[in-house]
C-alpha cells in the first residue's frame, strides 16, 4: 500500500476540516471532490472571477448527500482580510489555490495579478497563522524557474522571472519562507507543472493548452501552436496534483515541512507530440480529424521554451508517487472533455 493510499484510509477514519480557496476552479473543485469522498469537512472560498458554479454542481453529483452536507461555501475575495479570517476559523489545513493564473493576463494587467496573487496571498497567510492552522499548502508555479536553462528543473535552482505572474508566484514562496522563519508557521509550496484534467476551462483567451486544443478539434476550428511545436512541457494529470496537496498538508516529517516541491510527472512532451496524442484520442469519435493539421504562429512572449521537473524531492520527502502519465491522464479525462464540450456548451 502506498503512502497516499494509507493516508486516504486514515482520513476516512478521522475527518479533519479543510479550507480550499479557489474551490470553484479546476484544481480547487477536484480537491473538494476528493476530500468529500474521504468524508472530510470542507470550507470553500471563491469569488467566482475564474471559477464556475457548475464545477461545484458537478462535484455535488459525484458525492453522496451526506458528504455534500459537509461542505460550507463562502463567496468572497481573498483581497479582503476579514473574509479570509472568516474562512480560516476552525480549519485544520488550508489548500490555497486561489490566484489569477496565466502569463499573458499578467503581462496585460500586472496590477490585478499582483493584487490577487500577492496581497490576497498575504491576507490568507495572516488569517491562517492567526487561526492556528496546522499547515498552509499553496499553489506555487513552475514559472518561477524563469530563464534558468537547466533541465530537469530542480527546486533550488531558479532563474530570472519572465512575466509578472512568475514574479508573484516567487514572492509567494518568499513570504511562505518568511512566515516559517518569523512565526514558526508551516507552509508548503507546490510548483505545478501544466496541470490538466476534468473541469479545466476550455474557454477564454487564457485557457490552458489541452482543453483549448480539444475544444478546437471538436469544433473543427484551427489549433494554433506558438513557435515550431518543439517547445515542451511536463504535463501532469489532476489526480497527481490532488495527491501532492494532501500528502503535503498532513506530513509530520520536520524535513518535509516549510519546503517547496515540484509537482509533475518527470516526463517531457513537445507541443507537436501533444497535438498528435490529442488527435489520436479524438479521431475515432470525430473522423474529420484524421488529416487534421495545426497552424503554426509566432512564439508567445513570457513563455519558457522547455519545462521538465525533477520530482525526486517530492518522492523522497512527501512520498509522492504519480499515478498517471500524460497518456493515462488523457485517457481518463477525455470522456469528460468530450461530454462537456458537446453537451454543455
Amino acid at each position: 500500500m502506498s503512502t497516499y493510499q494509507s493516508l486516504q484510509k486514515t482520513l476516512s477514519a478521522s475527518p479533519r476540516t479543510w479550507l480550499v480557496t479557489g474551490v470553484a476552479g479546476f484544481i480547487g473543485s477536484n480537491l473538494l471532490e476528493t476530500l468529500l469522498k474521504l468524508d472530510q469537512r470542507v470550507v470553500g472560498l471563491d469569488n467566482f472571477s475564474t471559477g464556475h458554479p457548475h464545477n461545484l454542481d458537478q462535484v455535488q453529483q459525484l458525492v453522496t448527500p451526506t458528504q455534500w452536507g459537509r461542505f460550507q461555501m463562502i463567496r468572497g475575495d481573498i483581497c479582503g482580510l476579514d473574509i479570509c479570517r472568516q474562512a480560516c476559523a476552525g480549519v485544520d489545513y488550508v489548500l490555497h489555490q486561489a490566484a489569477l493564473g496565466s502569463v499573458p493576463r499578467s503581462i496585460e494587467d500586472p496590477i490585478l495579478t499582483n493584487s490577487s496573487n500577492i496581497t490576497g496571498f498575504l491576507h490568507m497567510l495572516v488569517a491562517a497563522r492567526d487561526a492556528g492552522v496546522k499547515a498552509f499548502v499553496y499553489a506555487a508555479s513552475s514559472s518561477t524557474y524563469g530563464d534558468h536553462p537547466g533541465l530537469p528543473k530542480v527546486e533550488d535552482q531558479i532563474g530570472g522571472p519572465l512575466s509578472p505572474y512568475a514574479v508573484t508566484k516567487y514572492v509567494n514562496e518568499l513570504y511562505g519562507d518568511v512566515f516559517a522563519r518569523c512565526y514558526g508557521f508551516t507552509t508548503i509550496g507546490l510548483r505545478y507543472f501544466n496541470i490538466f484534467g476534468q473541469r479545466q476551462d476550455p474557454d477564454g483567451a487564457y485557457a490552458a493548452v489541452i482543453p483549448k486544443w480539444i475544444a478546437s478539434m471538436i469544433k473543427h476550428e484551427p489549433v494554433y501552436i506558438n513557435g515550431d511545436g518543439e517547445t515542451s512541457r511536463d504535463f501532469c494529470y489532476i489526480d497527481n496534483t490532488v495527491q501532492a496537496n494532501l500528502l503535503a498538508a498532513v506530513s509530520t516529517d520536520p524535513a518535509a515541512r516549510n519546503q517547496v516541491y515540484n509537482v509533475a510527472v518527470g516526463e517531457r512532451t513537445s507541443l507537436n507530440q501533444l497535438f498528435e496524442s490529442l488527435r489520436a484520442e479524438l479521431a475515432p469519435r470525430f473522423p474529420y480529424l484524421t488529416d487534421y493539421k495545426p497552424v503554426y504562429r509566432d512564439f508567445r512572449a513570457g513563455d519558457v521554451l522547455h519545462s521538465l521537473a525533477d520530482i525526486s524531492k517530492a518522492k523522497n520527502l512527501l512520498h509522492y508517487q504519480p499515478t498517471h502519465t500524460i497518456r493515462e491522464g488523457l485517457k481518463v479525462a477525455m470522456d469528460w472533455y468530450v461530454q462537456d464540450l458537446t453537451q454543455h456548451r
